[in-house]
């Protein structure tokens, strides 16, 4: 994944869903242009696609310390082993120039339900728990852990999406936590005006979450529409869309807390 051109300096990254889809593709796209000296963790639930992940990396990247922590993020104990295993990551003496935090992390929920078929309060606790609290309060955590100090910069990206915008038939739980995402970080921007924070949405990806979406999407209008965009080759590669974001992190002129679609770059 080495990578010549400009780069994101000496850093401190942690992406989360990166076992697979966007998350994995930002992941080797960012691995490639941090500075040696620098740490990559990565965090997903699925551990062996996670550590086959961090195998790769650590052999095309030697100068770069990765470590592949499997963790379900809903969890309490989640929190303190990321930030545990960050620390342990980092060089001793080494001044890190940047925090880069990426939210990639997210689950549809049940897209076989419509809105009044959600009666159930755990189901839903369940959905925002993983979604946006974890979100959160991972990004409180590190902020605080790393706090700002002249010469680092610190930035933090919620992988967003058209649904934080619009609403799609039958994604009640989906559309609502991207929307709330957006705006917490939003939230993140204006309080935090040190911190550089993108709302990325990444435009429609070919994944296995696109996959569900065209199988098991209750509405049948919008289940045809998701099967057409497969057919007729509408889906973005997660490698085009990984380095469009890496591109808007390296210019670094975007309005902090801004919503940027693949589309409009």
């Amino acid at each position: 994944m080495a990578s010549s051109g400009p780069g994101l300096g000496r850093a401190l990254c942690v992406v989360s869903g990166a076992s697979r889809g966007l998350g994995r593709s930002v992941a080797g796209a960012l691995a490639g242009r941090l500075a040696a000296g620098s740490a990559l963790l990565l965090v997903a639930r699925s551990a062996e696609r996670l550590r086959e992940l961090e195998a790769q990396l650590a052999a095309s990247c030697p100068g770069l310390a990765v470590r592949a922590l499997p963790a379900d993020l809903a969890e309490p104990r989640a929190l303190p082993a990321l930030l545990a295993a960050a620390r342990a990551l980092l060089p001793p003496g080494g001044a890190l120039q940047r925090l880069l935090l990426v939210h990639a992390a997210a689950s549809l929920g049940d897209i076989s339900k419509a809105f009044v078929d959600f009666t159930s309060p755990e189901e839903v606790n369940s959905y925002l728990n993983f979604n946006v609290t974890s979100a959160l309060c991972l990004t409180s955590c590190f902020l605080k852990a790393f706090p700002a100090k002249p010469g680092f910069c610190r930035t933090v990206v919620n992988i967003s999406s058209l649904c934080a915008l619009k609403p799609f038939n039958s994604w009640t739980l989906y559309c609502t936590g991207k929307a709330a995402r957006d705006m917490m970080f939003q939230v993140l921007a204006v309080e935090e005006p040190d911190v550089r924070v993108l709302n990325y949405a990444p435009g429609p990806l070919d994944t296995d979450m696109q996959e569900l979406a065209r199988t098991k999407t209750g509405n049948l209008e919008m289940r045809e529409q998701f099967l057409r965009m497969k057919e007729q080759g509408q889906l973005l590669d997660c490698e085009a869309s990984s380095q469009k974001l890496l591109a808007l992190l390296l210019e670094d002129t975007f309005e902090s807390g801004a919503h940027i679609d693949f589309y409009d770059v």
